[in-house]
């Protein structure tokens, strides 16, 4: 029986068309941490497994709060791409449970809350290897039309 081809949680029509400059996930970012988003499409949850580099420091050993942050938006905006829209983070909260390590095994997994109309509300969490959620967010995203909103910075 074939293999089903993986979904990413970076493929769009929009994207696509352009390469992807994003600090997370953006494999065209020499400087990004190129974070990979898979969808487990049981669950309808987009996951990433990593380890953080000594990069990403705050506290001694741990990753700084405001690069976590970045990780949860990250892991809820895939969340978008399953109803295949663009959506911009209007707003997000982030509980920070307990310090992410350094240089261990974590995944983040990023769901769907509630859809309406153009506002998308999604979670995140980020894990340890013991399934122990160290941090979690939730977001408000509002679809828009990135024709419309980014034509001016589209590479031709």
């Amino acid at each position: 029986m074939p293999r089903k081809p993986q979904i990413h949680g970076h493929d769009t029509r929009y994207m696509k068309l352009q390469k992807n400059y994003c600090f997370v996930c953006g494999m065209n970012n020499p400087d990004g941490m190129r974070l990979k988003f898979i969808l487990d499409e049981e669950r309808q949850t987009f996951i990433c497994r990593f380890r953080l580099s000594k990069r990403y420091t705050g506290p001694p050993g741990h990753c700084h709060g405001g690069v976590i942050a970045c990780i949860l938006d990250d892991a809820m905006g895939k969340v978008n791409k399953l109803h295949h829209v663009i959506a911009l983070t209007r707003e997000m909260t982030v509980e920070y449970l307990k310090p992410v390590p350094l240089h261990k095994p974590l995944r983040v997994e990023g769901r769907e809350v509630s859809l309406h109309g153009r506002q998308h509300v999604n979670m995140a969490e980020i894990l340890n290897d013991k399934d122990e959620v160290l941090a979690r967010s939730r977001g408000i995203f509002i679809a828009i039309d990135p024709e419309k909103m980014f034509a001016k910075y589209v590479e031709r």
